[in-house]
Formats: structure tokens, C-alpha cells, sequence
């Protein structure tokens, strides 16, 4: 086992590697109580998506760990499941099955441009500002998701959205949540998200909002039935070949493009893997992310992609594949713990997905917005995302501004083809839509 995944090259033990994935677990474990919380919206069975969320983490950790041999984690993705429940199925009106199929096409889709190695020339010709403006706009949309579910933000017939009710005992409750978070992370807590959900949980119980576990079998219990959800998306493949599945099959792919390859790279960074600049292995990881999201879709949840949380792990110390696959088994664990899912309302997840929303909007800094050809583009797909409350339409907006702006400016030569195609596909979207 040592040899296998070069502890004494990469200086690293069992003991430092099972922390590094124990660190890892929990900086993330929150993702098993906010994704059926999403998906809940879809009308998924959220015990159901519950165990998929396990499931689906594990597998993918595990082929992360075992086949490329990083210390990344995988999970079924913020911002991603967030697209599935509110622009697919609550927006499109798409039943959830349907958009299970457009998730196993994107992940099969996925293998191949893996496997062929197009995938690294797809990412390579989306400009950088726009790949950044796409994480940027998913964190304003998830932390809006955020702010409405917990009752902060609200609607007004007036003004579309207004402040909510603050003398209301459940959305201060969030507010707490939110602000217990806040400095968690503030003060450098590892898994502060998690933490922060666990403090605020306790908080609604003894206050009353939430009603505690009963006994024993309130906290553990058996894993949970996929029958829900295990194989829909299978059954509903026929139905994804419409113009409109076709958009959210190219943006589940494009969000998964961007996440994995800047997780990545962030991570193999971190750890000083990295062999002049470039990802070793970088094959290998790739096809572990695409076929954990064929595993994730088959099961019942929406794409599975790494996590950046992964360098919580990295910074515990956790060099080698052996991090990946400790926290595997922490998710395979995790399986025993549904009952929690009674005391984890929308409330104690709001805090996590502001949180999130933040963290993914730090990529604004790094947006040339000196440049208004690029800034053009890069704001509008930013902004029509909690805007129009669809994350493909403010892809799709940028997207085609972008070769507009940057012809206007006579850069012409610096646009990709691949750009030219997705323009087209995008607006042959929106006439769809009309």
C-alpha cells in the first residue's frame, strides 16, 4: 500500500494521510445535507438523494485516490445542483428523471472527450475571464438561493425582491447561522461550513424551531432506499434529444469543465505535485470526475465534480491518493447518519450556501475588467444569473457577447472557433426558447 501510493517519495505516513482525509471529510461533509436539501426542490426523495450523495462521493473519491493517485475528494457539485433544481426542473419545467439523463449524457460525454483528449482543448479555447465569470455568477446565484430560502430576501410586488422579515424567529435563525459561519472561517476553522450547520441545528432545537432526534434512532438508522432514484436516469434517456436538453447538457459540461480542471490544479499546486506547470496524471484524474458523474446520475444526484475544499486536507498534509480514499470511507459512513436529515431545515442550510457563494465569488478579482470587451461579456454572464434565475442563460448571454465585443475591437484572431460554435448554438437557444 505504501509503495503503491508513494508515501516515502512523497513524504507522507498513514497517520498524516488519515487526518489529511478525516480534514478533508468534514470541511466538506456539509454537501450531504444541502444536496438533498436542493434537490428536494426538484421533488427528489431527499433520502434518497441523501445516499446517492454518499454513494456517489465515495465512488468518485475512491477512483480519484486509487486510479490517479491525488489527494482530491469528489462530490456532487454546489452550483451544479443548484442548476438542476432551480433552472432545469423548477425554471424549464423538465422532470427531474429528464434532467438525471442530461447529467449521465454530460458525464458520458465527458469519458470520451476525456479519453479522445478533447476535453483539455475545450477548456483551453473558453477565455480564462469567462471560465472566472462562470464561478463568479454561480456563487451571486447560490448565495441568492441562500438568502431566499432562509427568508432574508423575499418577494415584492414593488421592487421584485425585498428584505425579509428579521423579527421572524426562522430567518434569524439563519442570520445566526450565517454569522456563526462567518467566523468560523474567519478564524481559520477547518470544516467551518459543517461546523456552522451543526451549531445552528442545536441552536433551532433548544430555542424550539427545530424539532431535536428521538433517541438513538434519531441520529443512526439504516442507509436509506434509492429505489426513488436509482436508475431514472436510464429509464428517461429518450427524452433528452430537444434543443433545450441539449443547452443544459453543454452547461452541466461546461461548469464541470471549469471546476475540476481549476480544482485541480489549485490543489496539485498546494501540495507541490505540479511537474513544470503542468498536472501529471492529469488524464486519469479527468476520467475519474467524468465517471463519478455517470456513478452519481446512475444513483439519483446531479453531477459529481472535485472539490477545492480538498486543499483543507492538503494543508493537514495529505500528499497521496491514500487522502481520497480515507474520505471515501468517512462517506460510506456517513450512510448511517440519514436521520439527521430531519433536523437539517432550510434554515441551517442557508448559512452553507452564502457561505459557498461567497468563496466561489472571489474570482471576481482575478476578471480583467480593464478591458470592456472583456468586461462586457464577463459582467452580463455574472449578473443574469441570479437575475433571471438561470445559471445557462447568464452563460449563454456571455457567451454570445463575447465574440461580438471582441470583433468590435478588431480582436478578431484571438477568438477560438469553438467560441464561434457555442455563439451560435446559444442563440439558436434563446430563439428556441421564444
Amino acid at each position: 500500500m505504501k509503495k503503491y501510493f508513494r508515501f516515502e517519495e512523497l513524504g507522507t505516513n498513514y497517520k498524516t494521510e488519515f487526518m489529511a482525509g478525516m480534514t478533508t471529510f468534514l470541511a466538506m461533509a456539509y454537501i450531504l445535507f444541502v444536496n438533498p436539501s436542493v434537490l428536494g426542490e426538484a421533488g427528489m426523495d431527499q433520502e434518497a438523494v441523501f445516499a446517492a450523495t454518499a454513494i456517489a462521493a465515495a465512488v468518485g473519491s475512491l477512483l480519484m485516490g486509487v486510479i490517479a493517485k491525488y489527494p482530491v475528494v469528489l462530490a456532487p457539485g454546489m452550483g451544479l445542483n443548484a442548476f438542476f433544481a432551480f433552472t432545469v426542473v423548477i425554471g424549464y419545467g423538465i422532470p427531474w428523471e429528464t434532467a438525471l439523463s442530461g447529467v449521465l449524457a454530460s458525464g458520458v460525454i465527458f469519458i470520451i472527450l476525456t479519453l479522445t483528449g478533447i476535453r483539455e482543448t475545450i477548456i483551453n479555447a473558453i477565455p480564462a475571464n469567462l471560465k472566472l465569470a462562470v464561478g463568479a455568477g454561480i456563487g451571486l446565484f447560490i448565495a441568492f438561493i441562500g438568502f431566499q430560502n432562509a427568508g432574508i430576501i423575499v418577494g415584492n410586488d414593488a421592487t421584485l425582491i425585498a428584505l425579509g422579515d428579521l423579527t421572524s424567529a426562522t430567518v434569524l435563525l439563519a442570520v445566526f447561522g450565517i454569522i456563526i459561519s462567518v467566523v468560523l472561517l474567519t478564524i481559520g476553522i477547518k470544516g467551518g461550513i459543517f461546523y456552522g450547520m451543526i451549531i445552528t441545528a442545536v441552536v433551532g432545537i433548544i430555542v424550539g424551531l427545530i424539532d431535536p432526534p428521538q433517541g438513538l434512532g434519531g441520529v443512526v438508522g439504516e442507509v436509506p432506499s434509492m429505489a426513488p432514484t436509482f436508475g431514472q436516469a436510464f429509464l428517461h434517456f429518450g427524452d433528452i434529444f430537444t434543443m433545450q436538453m441539449l443547452v443544459v447538457i453543454l452547461t452541466f459540461l461546461f461548469v464541470d469543465f471549469f471546476d475540476t480542471a481549476g480544482t485541480l490544479v489549485a490543489v496539485a499546486t498546494q501540495a507541490g505535485l505540479m511537474k513544470d506547470n503542468k498536472l501529471p496524471r492529469a488524464r486519469k484524474a479527468l476520467f475519474a470526475d467524468s465517471a463519478a458523474t455517470v456513478v452519481g446520475a446512475t444513483v439519483g444526484t446531479s453531477t459529481t465534480t472535485s472539490y477545492v475544499e480538498s486543499t483543507a486536507g492538503v494543508g493537514a498534509g495529505g500528499r497521496s491518493g491514500f487522502t481520497a480514499v480515507v474520505a471515501a470511507g468517512f462517506f460510506l459512513l456517513a450512510l448511517f447518519f440519514s436521520p439527521l436529515l430531519s433536523v437539517v431545515t432550510a434554515e441551517v442550510t442557508a448559512p452553507a450556501l452564502v457561505i459557498v457563494g461567497v468563496l466561489m465569488s472571489s474570482a471576481l478579482k482575478n476578471i480583467d475588467w480593464d478591458q470592456f470587451e472583456i468586461a462586457v461579456p464577463a459582467f452580463l454572464t455574472i449578473v443574469m444569473m441570479p437575475l433571471t434565475y438561470s445559471i445557462a442563460t447568464g452563460i449563454a448571454i456571455g457567451f454570445i457577447f463575447y465574440p461580438i465585443t471582441m470583433i468590435l475591437k478588431g480582436r478578431r484572431k484571438e477568438i477560438h472557433p469553438i467560441m464561434y460554435g457555442m455563439f451560435v448554438i446559444f442563440v439558436l437557444y434563446f430563439v428556441f426558447l421564444s
